[in-house]
């Protein structure tokens, strides 16, 4: 079998594609990848790449071509330009790279923005194969829930192109079960299958230093790891820090970036929050030691109606660690953390909610968080075991062969 895989975000970047990209090829899938220059998060062009021209390298033996494209910089502008300079890019350039080859599937990995799909839809068509898109995020809900994109005009637009992407696919895959009924919704017949992300399985990094290690020595260590972000509702977790001042044992480390993250380091500043701790970001393969190391995982979300649907990849990442988790949020989310029962879940954006549930694993006998994170582990391994999951996803694109 024969694939392409269209994706904005590729290795180094770190996004779930690149283990599925591997792994495809692990079980003797060729693949091929069209993607942009990597810049994310950072928002600058990773070195020994440039933003101009066309560029070629091998990595999970498979060949990645590289679109130009510009990168995301800082602010909203910046950003639509980034996103649109890769589609015009793939539109412009993919039936010319791929003039000459043939694929089974085209197979689209879209996180935010879903637009990216375009020039897929289009190359699928020149070339008369079936697309299928991996949805990750609801559009134009995404847009409007962040504060993006207010204007109604402009999202109602943004609602027909997505349509017209929706409705010109052969399958839509579609990461959380609460997609189904609005991405159907909009797809006027196209089939759409639940395929969840899966657990990463990456190694733990041996580099670790004594210094990072010490973030959980002899402490109650509540982890947040990932994007910290307006979507990611942080102001519950500084609020949740200043309730628990008095209790020196218990402590917040925050991994990660993004946009909120000053706004944290100021109020941890000015509140005098010696119980938060923002190190900044570590390389992905340092994240599982990090989980395990932890006393509890924590991972919130905004309250916003768009969030029931959505399910955080780090869900399954906690799970996969082995430690109690935290769920501060609502919908989907909540119901995978209470069916697996792995921990405690509170209301989304209720910060002395939130509170009460740490004071409560806090004060429980380490034998029950334990068991907490061994149904975690079991419950990830019956749901989003990677192998598993990445032959469902071959079948997925057998049946579509022509």
């Amino acid at each position: 079998m024969n694939i392409l895989i269209f994706t904005q975000y590729f290795w180094p970047e770190n996004f779930r594609i690149n283990e599925v990209a591997r792994t495809l090829v692990e079980k003797g899938v060729k693949v091929e990848v069209l993607t942009g220059k990597p810049n994310y998060p950072t928002g600058l062009i990773y070195s020994d790449y440039k933003a101009y021209g066309l560029q070629k390298e091998s990595r999970f033996n498979l060949m990645i071509n590289r679109v130009p494209m510009l990168a995301r910089g800082k602010g909203v502008l910046r950003l639509m330009l980034n996103y649109f300079s890769f589609i015009f890019s793939g539109l412009f350039f993919s039936p010319w790279l791929f003039r000459k080859r043939k694929y089974d599937v085209i197979f689209v990995y879209a996180p935010s923005p879903i637009l990216q799909a375009l020039p897929a839809i289009f190359l699928g068509w020149l070339k008369v194969t079936p697309v299928v898109i991996w949805v990750q995020d609801l559009w134009p809900q995404s847009l409007s829930a962040t504060g993006y994109v207010k204007n109604k005009l402009l999202l109602k637009l943004v609602e027909n192109i997505v349509s017209f992407i929706y409705r010109h696919a052969d399958l839509l895959l579609v990461q959380s079960e609460a997609f189904i009924d609005p991405v159907r919704a909009m797809a006027s017949g196209t089939p759409v299958r639940y395929y969840p992300n899966s657990a990463d399985e990456l190694s733990s990094d041996k580099s670790i230093t004594e210094e990072d290690n010490s973030m959980f020595n002899g402490k109650f260590t509540i982890l947040f790891a990932g994007n910290i972000g307006s979507a990611q509702a942080v102001e519950v977790i500084v609020e949740a820090a200043s309730l628990l001042k008095e209790y020196e044992d218990i402590q917040f480390v925050i991994l990660g970036d993004g946009s909120r993250r000053d706004w944290m380091l100021h109020e941890k500043k000015s509140r005098n929050l010696n119980n938060l701790h923002l190190p900044g970001r570590f390389p992905a393969n340092s994240m599982p030691f990090f989980m395990k190391k932890a006393s509890a995982l924590l991972v919130t979300l905004a309250d916003n109606e768009i969030f029931r649907f959505t399910i955080p990849s780090k869900i399954q990442a906690y799970l996969a660690a082995g430690r109690p988790i935290l769920a501060c949020l609502n919908g989907e989310s909540a119901r995978i953390v209470l069916d697996a029962k792995a921990g405690l879940v509170v209301p989304a954006e209720d910060a002395e909610a939130l509170t009460s549930a740490i004071l409560n694993l806090y004060k429980m006998p380490s034998k029950e968080r334990d068991n907490m994170g061994k149904k975690g582990v079991l419950y990830c391994k019956q749901h989003f075991t990677h192998k598993i999951l990445i032959d469902e996803l071959i079948n997925h694109f057998q049946s579509l062969k022509k």
